[in-house]
């Protein structure tokens, strides 16, 4: 299978790993991967690389993003620019981006309210007390939450909507190389 982005992976999983690694993306890499599935998880990190660099490369090398977006998401500089790069790929080559609103309400995350809200006035006031350019940082954060807003206006799964059969649904993601990954089988 060529592609004409050089994709490395099927999927790339976008999560914040205090809230749901060890459960929900834990059970998601392993189905994934029980289906042959190629997925980039931060566990592929090799000690002593720079860290963005491989997780760009990994999100421009797959086919399809799964966003795993928990209470504590927009807390983390990380994720929001994980995902800000992940969007940019899907304006720019059409990925596919599925979003998973694990334990929130997604329209907590499309007001920014809650911990979303709490989350950004803490980006926001690290802007004064950090090093690097403060007025960049303001337009860093102004772009996530820009992202956060436009991620959750993408059709996706409330987890707690689908709890039990979450990452069955998402497993009947039929794979198919001309819709790439588009077509889904219930």
């Amino acid at each position: 299978m060529c592609s004409p982005f050089g994709e490395k992976y099927d999927v790339f999983v976008s999560f914040r790993g205090a809230d749901t690694r060890t459960n929900f993306t834990n059970h998601l890499l392993n189905a994934l991967t029980q289906k042959s599935i190629s997925v980039f998880i931060d566990y592929e990190l090799t000690k002593g690389d720079y860290i963005w660099p491989v997780l760009a490369r990994a999100i421009e090398g797959s086919r399809v993003s799964i966003v795993v977006i928990s209470e504590n998401y927009a807390s983390s500089s990380w994720c929001l620019k994980e995902l800000e790069h992940i969007l940019q790929f899907r304006r720019t080559r059409g990925m596919v981006v599925i979003p998973v609103f694990y334990e929130v309400d997604p329209s907590h995350v499309r007001k920014l309210s809650g911990s979303f809200d709490k989350s950004f006035a803490k980006h926001e006031l690290d802007t004064g007390s950090c090093s690097w350019d403060p007025e960049a940082h303001r337009k860093d954060v102004s772009r996530w939450k820009a992202a956060l807003k436009q991620a959750a206006n993408i059709s996706g799964w409330d987890s707690r909507s689908y709890r039990f059969f979450l990452v069955h649904t998402i497993l009947s993601l039929k794979y198919d190389e001309t819709v790439k990954f588009r077509t889904f089988v219930f």
